[in-house]
């Protein structure tokens, strides 16, 4: 509905102060003119290129992983909703082994990314240079462009957030309970990408009710719109309660490794600035710092404190530096707007621009613009490594099986350690004559179980102590390599075969189920 003169003129329901005084919203602003056509260069340019680049090396361990689970259609999985995996399946049956293919969904989510940010910058009062600043912080993050090439829960939930801070601003400037039900469809979207999302509505809904806008809260509208956020989300949670809510011990895991292995809480926030760039990082903090303690800002404040609020809760709980990159276009939409008023000589322009050409060097590094022997290179990115080799995993466990005589290959069962090497061999192994594999990490271990009837196994990683608590007969047979030489964690893993079951399947396939990476962890 259009504002009224009553929610133009009621007192501010955020700010300090006794209710009643004088303090009331400011009135509506005409937004400035769109910076229609710098933005969409950007948007397009950064569409491109990762479009360019999603074929180069391989598939990322979650997207192989969300292909096999996508062949296992359910409401819910261990360690995420169903959306990701049914959308990989979809994907990959229309352009089947596409990598471009299966990658278009994040370069265009990306693209629009950009324009969301531009937009959001557009609701704060950014002119077009403003808008155009914050679209171009979000093309050189490099979190944005390495998650943009990826199809994984992040790169939806970053853009469903983006969306949701848009629709946030754009309601607080016209009170247009039309826009609540599209908030509803952005939170129920959000809860079928990734479990993390009712975290942001917490913490928001906190926020709102610290510093406003209240009205919000007295919306009818809102309420209904949640209700119906609650029902899609019902089939995923009840499908979690069946299974033990696996959910909740795998942000148990989460934590252990974000301590044990990228840098704990020390490191969140340091790896939230790199993660923004550095142009983004700049306006980040200037977007911040206006969203929390400037007079024109009090009707957005909630934005800032709700970031705030999130990097605290994670910093408490050892989450992941980027799970708080969805809030970064509000960020640097504000900083963009905050900045806009400074006077941009000659000189101040020219540093400007180098200093988003020197962002868009070292963003660009994340996506694989480089000859793959790079990867051989002491300090090379990991995320890209593990991007490398799952072919050459696949003929390993090949040459082992092939190995077994004719009569107890037709029988042989193939189980992995890691989610990620069952979704090599799920992808590549059946075009070399492999049964599909098994797995018990993660959410592999409830796809799937082997049927109760004795038979020899090829085992994937793991070791010989691990896995003789299982079987009477275990010999090495081979070593995971890869043409590339690349050091990732399967280069190296062993090859077993392994006989005599010490229990049936029925009783071993629960023991055999763990969240580490590793079994033995």
């Amino acid at each position: 509905m259009p504002p009224t003169a009553r929610d133009r003129a009621v007192p501010h329901d955020g700010g300090p102060g006794r209710p009643g005084t004088a303090a009331r919203l400011p009135a509506p602003h005409v937004p400035p003119p769109p910076a229609l056509l710098p933005v969409t260069v950007v948007a397009c340019a950064t569409g491109v290129l990762l479009l360019l680049t999603a074929g180069r090396f391989g598939y990322f361990s979650d997207e192989l992983y969300f292909l096999a689970a996508g062949r296992h259609p359910a409401w819910g999985y261990a360690d995420q909703p169903p959306l990701l995996p049914l959308l990989a399946h979809a994907l990959d049956t229309v352009a089947p082994g596409s990598l471009v293919g299966l990658r278009a969904p994040a370069a265009a989510v990306t693209a629009l990314g950009v324009l969301i940010t531009a937009l959001i910058t557009r609701e704060l009062g950014g002119r077009r240079a403003a808008q155009t600043a914050a679209a171009g912080a979000y093309a050189v993050s490099p979190v944005m462009l390495q998650m943009g090439h990826l199809l994984i829960t992040a790169t939806l939930d970053i853009f469903l957030t983006a969306v949701t801070t848009w629709l946030l601003v754009r309601w607080v400037r016209t009170r247009s309970d039309r826009l609540l039900p599209l908030l509803g469809l952005t939170a129920a979207l959000s809860l079928q990408v990734k479990y993390l999302s009712p975290g942001f509505w917490a913490v928001l809904l906190v926020a709102v009710l610290l510093v406003g806008p209240r009205a919000l809260l007295r919306r009818p509208l809102l309420w209904v719109s949640a209700a119906g956020v609650l029902l899609t989300a019902l089939p995923g949670l009840l499908w979690q309660a069946r299974h033990g809510w696996p959910q909740l011990a795998m942000a148990s895991v989460i934590s252990r490794e974000v301590a044990a292995d990228e840098g704990g809480r020390s490191l969140f926030l340091p790896t939230v600035l790199a993660a923004a760039g550095l142009a983004g990082a700049v306006l980040l903090c200037a977007g911040l710092l206006w969203l929390l303690f400037a007079r024109r800002a009090r009707p957005h404040r909630f934005l800032g404190l709700t970031f705030a609020g999130l990097c605290a809760c994670y910093l408490l709980v050892n989450g992941r530096p980027y799970y708080v990159a969805g809030l970064f276009p509000a960020l640097w939409a504000a900083g963009a707007t905050a900045l806009q008023s400074l006077r941009l000589t000659r000189p101040r322009l020219w540093a400007v621009g180098l200093a988003y050409l020197l962002s868009a060097a070292l963003a660009v590094q994340v996506l694989p613009v480089y000859p793959v022997h790079r990867l051989t290179a002491r300090g090379a990115d990991r995320l890209a490594m593990e991007s490398v080799g799952w072919p050459d995993l696949a003929s390993s466990v090949a040459r082992v099986y092939r190995g077994l005589p004719p009569g107890r290959r037709r029988r042989a069962l193939i189980v992995t350690d890691r989610y990620d090497q069952a979704g090599a061999l799920d992808r590549y192994g059946p075009a070399l004559g492999l049964p599909r594999p098994y797995s018990g990490h993660r959410g592999y271990w409830y796809l799937r179980r082997p049927a109760d009837d004795f038979a020899p196994v090829v085992f994937v990683g793991a070791d010989a102590r691990y896995l003789r608590r299982f079987f009477t007969s275990v010999h090495r047979r081979g070593t995971v390599t890869n043409a590339e030489g690349v050091p990732n964690l399967n280069r190296g893993a062993p090859i077993w075969v392994c006989e005599g079951e010490r229990e049936p399947w029925g009783t071993l396939w629960p023991r055999l189920s763990h969240l580490n990476a590793d079994s033995a962890g």
